[in-house]
């Protein structure tokens, strides 16, 4: 495995804690942004599979792993403003690349149309926005929130990092035992008393008492300058656009000016995790190529290889 190094920043008020791969160097570095419930070391397989020597810079969110929890919960736009920071901190002078999963590619592509001048390319491996809402859900989200402030949210225990990698390996029996003991000790942690839980902050399993506003991220969206590269997972069963109608897909995906898709066979949402060497080599060949279509091409047609084989 490349190894990785833990720094430590206030961002906004919070310990923050950034994982880093490589060395800083001419190239802007290539900032990698967790989904949701994940933490950066998720990324570890992905970035063994790289071929770049790229400064690669990725957060634990707040609340996840081993950032500090926020006393005043947690806020979508807060990922916004702290991804500001964070690139002020290590990619001040030039528009910085973003990959992000899941929630992180929500992030990645709202942000690059928020702060259009700060991003020069943007990967989002299925962050394509949750399904949509209609106003007639608001009572019971709120009816909802209100239920769980009274009984917040919390993690059942584990007795030991062991079992924990079982879950994992349930929930995705793609993961060899390698890389779910991996994924164990960096998702959960071991308190006094000898029991495991996840190490992130319970309180994001909350409701948001706020819908989901479709809307408003496509009004962002238009905004976005940078080459735009979607990666779709062929067997993914957990994410919003899947209850939308091709139309409906369509208008997401028109929201961007230079919009690029690619869908990887063999995997499911977890795509990182699932199919690591195809996925560096199509986000490399992205942001590498002025002509991503050619390229992308033989990309596809290369055999899976796990990094910890």
């Amino acid at each position: 495995m490349r190894p990785s190094k833990s720094e430590f920043h206030s961002i906004r008020g919070l310990r923050y804690h950034v994982r880093t791969w490589g060395e800083p160097h001419q190239r802007p570095p290539l900032f990698l942004l967790h989904g949701w419930m994940d933490v950066s070391a998720s990324f570890q397989f992905l970035v063994d599979c790289f071929r770049d020597d790229r400064y690669v810079i990725a957060p634990d969110w707040r609340g996840f792993g081993l950032t500090e929890w926020a006393g005043e919960g947690y806020w979508f736009p807060d990922y916004y403003a702290d991804l500001d920071a964070l690139l002020d901190l290590y990619a001040p002078h030039a528009p910085a690349d973003l990959v992000g999963h899941s929630m992180g590619g929500v992030v990645a592509c709202t942000y690059a149309g928020i702060r259009p001048e700060r991003v020069a390319k943007v990967v989002s491996l299925e962050g394509f926005g949750l399904a949509r809402t209609t106003p007639d859900l608001a009572p019971g989200r709120y009816q909802r929130w209100l239920d769980e402030l009274h009984e917040p949210p919390r993690f059942r225990s584990y007795q030991s990092f062991a079992e924990v990698a079982a879950r994992l390996k349930r929930k995705n029996p793609r993961l060899t035992d390698e890389m779910a003991a991996f994924l164990a000790q960096h998702w959960a942690q071991q308190d006094p008393s000898g029991e495991v839980t996840l190490a992130s902050d319970p309180r994001h399993k909350g409701v948001n008492p706020y819908l989901f506003r479709l809307d408003e991220l496509l009004a962002c969206w238009r905004r976005v300058n940078a080459p735009v590269l979607w990666v779709f997972a062929r067997e993914s069963k957990g994410t919003g656009y899947l209850k939308d109608t091709p139309e409906q897909l369509a208008e997401r995906k028109g929201a961007f000016r230079n919009l690029h898709e690619v869908w990887i066979e063999d995997c499911g949402h977890m795509l990182h995790h699932d199919q690591p060497q195809r996925l560096a080599q199509v986000i490399e060949s992205f942001l590498n190529s002025a002509d991503f279509a050619s390229a992308v091409k033989s990309t596809l047609s290369t055999p899976r290889q796990t990094p910890l084989d």
